[in-house]
């Protein structure tokens, strides 16, 4: 058994998985079904916090964060609801304090190029049918040929077989509505987003992308509030150019010159979870592990944070350093993901709430939250906090420093900043005293780094893979211990052969 980790799917989480897992010295292919790439723009927004992780990954001397920068268009804000108030980003303490609009599949191109710098097999057209576990490894079949590895990642999608396979529960709701969405070519076209609000015929955007094109996504009145059963029915029937002009002519008063469309879909609100995210050897990320109404553009985001997540955990348990902690328990993938996961279903199921309950009852909802993003305050914070996911921690143990879990600032270090010194296959440990080298090792970097604001009193902290808190010390008694308790195992662990 030569590979360590299978992926399945090669979409942006999958690829995303199979580049960190490669940058952490893991042993990984992918197999994908489809033969060739989309090239549909499909999930169009990248969050600040996803910049920030692609900063790891470095193709050709430019940071990934900084060759999809170059090719998208920044939007200053973010919609919560479609709700006319916006959630300002520029104020966020990050390098990335915007929107990043950008066709899902130029993300997709850039981590496929850089897999194939990496000499990273990527196998196309390549559906995998079979999937099976054993205590030693796992193995897929892929046409008349088995394959196997050390550990399987599914990134297969929202109908994904290795779930199903690995007896998973996808837990959750059904849907009660259909939206469209399109990227289409106008002949009138709008100079900026649009949001258009008609509570007897329904809702609207119109945003402008990139190279002509434009997204357009929202609701007819009519499609909100339906049993499961009839909106399946609608969801699998055909979406044709007349019927998104005619929606549009609805709710807006113009179909802006619709031209063409070079992609047209259907959405739903069914919101769904894996219980677990872990079975053994077989991990799951993405829309594999969840879904959910597409509102906020937080998909793709929490995608790739997953596989972020996931990356370092996994190589360390491949590499035989990992800790109890990190396979099974709450630092473990499952116990920091899945509780993601959750919060992610209720948030659009509050957007959905918001956005898509045509009564007076629902307008004076709206005009409400609307109304508190428009103060600037506690809730516009919050929100924004969540949907650049910035503001995203993990859970932290009784007793430990209100810091641990949280995401650290991209902090000047004596060299660079924290995010361009971040790698999955190490700690950094920040030193704010000059006076820790002695703590270094293979598996921790020491780095003289500037106090970041509000970190007065700490003298040290240790910082995951990630970018997020393990560990701050106001002293430097007992930093050696843990250290060693996030980067030595609880047991003697042999590497993966």
């Amino acid at each position: 058994m030569t590979i360590d980790v299978i992926v399945v799917g090669g979409g942006p989480a999958g690829l995303m998985t199979a580049a960190l897992l490669d940058a952490a010295g893991v042993r990984v292919e992918v197999y994908e079904r489809n033969a060739e790439p989309d090239r549909e723009s499909r999930a169009t927004t990248v969050h600040p916090r996803t910049l920030e992780v692609l900063t790891m990954l470095e193709l050709n001397g430019r940071r990934l964060s900084d060759i999809l920068v170059a090719q998208g268009n920044r939007v200053p804000h973010a919609h919560f609801a479609m709700l006319p108030e916006r959630l300002d980003y520029r104020g966020l303490d990050t390098p990335f304090p915007f929107v990043l609009m950008i066709p899902q599949w130029r993300t997709e191109q850039v981590l496929a190029e850089y897999l194939r710098a990496r000499a990273i097999p990527v196998h196309r057209g390549a559906e995998v049918t079979e999937v099976a576990q054993s205590a030693d490894g796992v193995r897929v079949r892929v046409g008349g040929t088995e394959h196997t590895a050390h550990y399987l990642v599914g990134a297969d999608g929202a109908h994904s077989l290795v779930r199903t396979a690995s007896g998973i529960e996808f837990v959750g709701t059904a849907p009660t509505m259909v939206g469209f969405v399109a990227d289409v070519r106008l002949t009138e076209p709008v100079a900026a987003a649009r949001y258009f609000w008609r509570d007897t015929a329904g809702h609207a955007a119109v945003v402008p992308l990139s190279d002509g094109i434009f997204r357009v996504f929202g609701i007819e009145a009519t499609d909100a509030g339906l049993s499961a059963e009839r909106a399946r029915e609608r969801q699998a029937e055909p979406f044709t150019l007349a019927e998104l002009r005619a929606a549009l002519i609805r709710i807006c008063g113009s179909d802006f010159g619709l031209d063409s469309a070079q992609w047209q879909s259907r959405s739903s609100n069914s919101s769904r979870h894996a219980a677990r995210y872990r079975e053994g050897r077989i991990l799951l990320v993405g829309d594999a592990a969840h879904v959910h109404l597409p509102a906020g553009g937080q998909g793709l985001n929490v995608g790739l944070q997953d596989a972020t997540n996931l990356a370092w955990k996994l190589a360390a348990e491949i590499h035989g350093w990992a800790p109890d902690r990190l396979r099974t328990g709450d630092s473990g993938y499952d116990g920091e993901r899945r509780p993601i996961a959750e919060r992610l279903l209720a948030n659009t199921l509050a957007q959905d709430a918001l956005m898509h309950t045509f009564t007076p009852a629902g307008a004076a909802l709206r005009d409400m939250v609307n109304g508190f993003i428009a103060r600037r305050g506690e809730v516009a914070a919050e929100l924004a906090a969540w949907l650049s996911g910035l503001g995203v921690g993990y859970p932290r143990p009784d007793g430990a420093h209100p810091l641990v879990g949280t995401k650290a600032p991209d902090t000047a270090l004596a060299e660079g900043t924290l995010l361009r010194a971040l790698r999955p296959d190490r700690f950094l440990l920040l030193d704010f005293t000059g006076e820790l080298t002695g703590l270094g090792s293979a598996r921790v970097a020491v780095v003289t780094a500037r106090r970041p604001a509000g970190w007065d009193a700490v003298c040290a902290a240790l910082i995951r893979p990630d970018g997020h808190v393990a560990h701050a010390a106001e002293t430097a008694d007992g930093l050696a211990a843990e250290i060693a308790a996030w980067t030595e195992p609880d047991s003697r662990l042999a590497p993966v052969a």
